[in-house]
């Protein structure tokens, strides 16, 4: 017998195929209850694209059981830099954490700007990047850029904090 012929399908993986059916389901349940809210601009509404949205989120857990019970299986992380042996980093994983609580706890008293400035040197300082003043800059140009492209191209308004007025 070959290895693929004894191989037996993984029963976890049919946790994840249900998972994205109930997922699906949920979504079209949710869309169906949207009101028919049609205008000149937008005739079609709001329902179709949750609605196949859903349906594709059937359609992938279907494939994906049948893929499972053919003996599909994925391939094991074999990236250059990952050792998936050693122990967690906790001490990047704390301070990244940190990093999302400060933004969390200041983005409405100073405003995306700057909570967003320092979410994003956090993070670089977290994952090991120690060129500070670069990854200042870097980091509040990105929380500049977000910031206006929510605004402009979104139409979404971030806080602005304390540089209401200014941005």
């Amino acid at each position: 017998m070959t290895e693929a012929a004894t191989r037996r399908p993984d029963r976890a993986q049919y946790g994840v195929c249900g998972f994205l059916a109930v997922v699906g389901v949920l979504v079209i349940v949710d869309a169906a209850r949207l009101q028919h809210i049609a205008n000149s601009n937008d005739p079609i509404g709001p329902k179709p694209v949750p609605i196949v949205l859903g349906v594709l989120l059937l359609v992938v857990a279907v494939l994906y059981a049948v893929d499972v019970a053919r003996g599909g299986t994925g391939e094991a992380e074999e990236g250059e830099d990952v050792d998936v042996t050693s122990a967690v980093d906790w001490r990047t994983v704390l301070t990244l954490i940190a990093a999302f609580v400060v933004n969390l706890a200041l983005i409405e008293p100073l405003g995306w700007a700057i909570s967003g400035t320092l979410l994003f040197w956090g993070s670089a300082f977290a994952l090991g990047s120690r060129h500070h003043i670069r990854n200042l800059f870097i980091a509040a140009a990105l929380a500049l850029i977000t910031f206006y492209a929510f605004a402009i191209g979104l139409g979404v308004n971030l806080p602005a904090g304390v540089l209401q007025g200014i941005l």
